[in-house]
C-alpha cells in the first residue's frame, strides 16, 4: 500500500479521519438535531446499516496508509454505540496512527471515562453551552444541567484525560454566557473553544444575522490586552489559539464563517453507515459501505478513496454566503459528524 500523503485538488493532504459511530443522540441541541424535527418518534438507522467495528478499522487502516494520522470519533452521540472502548483498542492498534479522540456531549462520560481510557483514549472534546441551568437545559432540548456535564467533564480528568470544551456561540442564545464560561474554565484549567455557528445541514434554521463572530467573541473577552496568539502545533490546525496574558490557561475560536480556513482543510469524514465525505458542509458522499460488504479488496478500497480525494475541491466556507447556506442541500451535522 501507498504510504505518501494523498493530494486532493488544492494540494491539501489528506491527515485526519472523522468517524461517525452512530446518529443517534440523547440530546436535542437547537443547532444539530432540534426536536421539532428529530422527535421520539424520529427512525434512526437500524443496527444492520451500521458499519461493524472490523469494517471501520479496515477502513481506517486504508486512511492511515494515504496519510491520515489523526482519528476523531463523533455521533451523533458516540458514547451511544455499544462496545466503544473496543474499536478504540482496535483503532490504536492502527501503524500511523498517532492519536485518537473524542467529540461527547458528555452525559454519559462519566460512567464510561475508565473503560474508554484503559482502551486507549485519552483526549476528549465536552460540547457545553451555557452554565445556565434554564438556557442550557433550553438548548440541549432534554432539560440536561450544565452541573452534570462539568461533574463527568472532572471525573475523566481525574483519571487522566485531556478534556477541551466546545461552545457553539449565537447571538441572542448564549453570547451572554461567553464570559461566565470562559472564567469558569480558565480557574478549572480546562481550554475552551468558541466555535461559530455553521450552517451544517438545513434543520437549525442558520441565519448569518445569529453569528457571532470570532472577533465579536474575542473583543468579548477583553482582546489583544487580554490575550495573545499562539503559533499552530502542526499544519491545518482548525482551531486558532490564544494564551490569556496573565499566563494561566488558554482559549481558542473555530471560524468557519469569518475567518475560513478551507485552503488547510486535511480532513475526511466517514459516516456511521459507510459513506465518504470530503466535506463537513457535502451534499453527497462516495459509499463505501457497498465496497466493504461485497469482497473489494484492500487495494480496491484504496483505489476508490483515493480517486474521491484526489478529485477533491470543497472550499464551501471561502464561497459561503447566506442565499447559498440557505439554498444548498446539505448532509446534516448527526449524521456526517462534527
Amino acid at each position: 500500500m501507498s504510504v505518501n500523503p494523498q493530494l486532493d485538488q488544492l494540494a491539501r493532504p489528506m491527515r485526519d479521519l472523522r468517524i461517525s459511530v452512530t446518529d443517534r443522540c440523547n440530546f436535542r441541541c437547537t443547532y444539530c438535531m432540534p426536536k421539532e424535527i428529530f422527535g421520539d418518534d424520529y427512525a434512526f438507522m437500524p443496527k444492520e446499516q451500521l458499519l461493524s467495528f472490523e469494517e471501520i478499522t479496515r477502513a481506517a487502516k486504508v486512511y492511515a496508509s494515504l496519510g491520515v494520522r489523526k482519528i476523531r470519533l463523533t455521533g451523533g452521540e458516540p458514547l451511544l454505540r455499544r462496545g466503544l472502548p473496543e474499536l478504540i483498542r482496535m483503532l490504536a492498534a492502527i501503524p500511523g496512527i498517532d492519536d485518537i479522540g473524542l467529540t461527547t456531549n458528555g452525559l454519559l462520560l462519566g460512567g464510561q471515562a475508565e473503560s474508554l481510557y484503559h482502551a486507549g483514549l485519552h483526549r476528549v472534546n465536552v460540547s457545553l453551552d451555557a452554565l445556565d441551568p434554564e438556557r442550557f437545559g433550553r438548548i440541549n432540548g432534554r432539560g440536561i444541567q450544565p452541573s452534570v456535564i462539568i461533574a463527568n467533564m472532572e471525573r475523566a480528568r481525574s483519571i487522566g484525560f485531556e478534556v477541551r470544551v466546545n461552545m457553539v456561540v449565537q447571538k441572542g442564545l448564549n453570547d451572554q454566557e461567553i464570559v461566565p464560561m470562559a472564567a469558569l474554565f480558565k480557574k478549572l484549567g480546562i481550554t475552551l473553544c468558541f466555535i461559530e455557528f455553521m450552517d451544517v445541514g438545513n434543520d437549525n434554521g442558520w441565519r448569518m444575522q445569529q453569528v457571532m463572530t470570532k472577533r465579536d467573541i474575542f473583543e468579548r473577552l477583553g482582546g489583544d490586552a487580554k490575550l495573545t496568539p499562539v503559533s499552530p502545533r502542526y499544519p491545518g490546525e482548525v482551531s486558532k489559539r490564544y494564551r490569556y496574558r496573565d499566563g494561566e490557561g488558554e482559549v481558542c475560536f473555530i471560524s468557519s464563517v469569518s475567518e475560513a480556513f478551507c485552503s488547510s482543510c486535511t480532513r475526511v469524514r466517514l459516516s456511521s453507515d459507510g459513506k465518504m465525505y470530503s466535506c463537513l458542509f457535502a451534499s453527497k458522499g462516495f459509499d463505501l459501505r457497498s465496497l466493504l460488504r461485497s469482497g473489494a479488496s484492500d487495494e480496491q478500497l484504496l483505489t476508490a478513496i483515493r480517486g474521491v480525494w484526489e478529485k477533491r475541491e470543497d472550499r464551501y466556507s471561502e464561497e459561503r454566503t447566506e442565499q447559498t447556506a440557505m439554498s444548498r442541500k446539505k448532509i446534516g451535522m448527526s449524521y456526517i459528524g462534527g
